[in-house]
């Protein structure tokens, strides 16, 4: 698994899903590698304050031409993880090679390969839901090859469902969330600290805050 996270905050998400029990292999600038269970990745999406993604990866896709990036996305058992009725969409991110510097066409291509491995074993073929797809996968670029990965949380994790609007510049929940715990507002609250923002604009920080000061409230039970 790939826990994608703001910058300068993988020290904090490797320490949060150490304390869940969870097997982290490495840190990276903007992620976590975690191995485990189907559990564990779920896990990761329900408990973690600081992540924003959590990927499933499925393997690696030459980049030597579309061609070879079709043939490997397309050998990939999409069956296993989508119905023939359902709806994908695909997010690509990064820099691949010359002849693949656009991210829409690398989608387009992504997306042929799927519905076309569909089409040959059911006779029909998912459709596109940019909105709320049933199974988002993400393509990571990396100049001669890529990451193909399945995104188990589906939308971003800032986005708790407390927000009831926005405002201007909105500061991210996951953020938030990491920048208490870099000042070391959990042990704070636990000491029996009061929490003060005078700023607070749409109120991130002081929710952030409240939650992380509940005992208990990032314990999660997966049957």
């Amino acid at each position: 698994f790939f826990a994608a996270c703001p910058r300068h905050v993988p020290d904090l998400l490797a320490t949060e899903l150490r304390a869940l029990g969870l097997q982290v292999s490495r840190e990276h600038p903007a992620g976590v590698s975690f191995a485990g269970t189907l559990r564990d990745g779920y896990l990761a999406c329900l408990a973690s304050r600081t992540a924003s993604r959590v990927l499933l990866t499925l393997g690696t896709v030459p980049l030597d031409s579309v061609d070879s990036m079709y043939a490997a996305i397309r050998a990939v058992p999409w069956e296993e993880h989508l119905a023939p009725e359902g709806t994908l969409a695909i997010d690509v991110v990064g820099q691949g090679p010359e002849w693949l510097r656009h991210s829409q066409f690398a989608a387009q291509k992504s997306k042929d390969a799927i519905v076309d491995r569909f089409r040959e074993l059911s006779g029909t073929r998912p459709s596109v839901d940019l909105g709320s797809p049933d199974l988002r996968i993400n393509l990571s670029l990396m100049r001669d090859r890529a990451s193909l990965a399945i995104d188990l949380s589906g939308e971003p994790l800032h986005r708790r469902g407390y927000r009831q609007s926005g405002v201007e510049a909105p500061l991210k929940e996951n953020l938030a969330a990491a920048l208490l715990m870099r000042c070391g507002w959990p042990a704070i609250a636990e000491a029996g600290g009061a929490f003060v923002d005078p700023m607070c604009g749409s109120g991130t920080l002081v929710i952030e805050a409240a939650l992380l000061s509940i005992p208990g409230v990032r314990l999660v039970q997966i049957d």
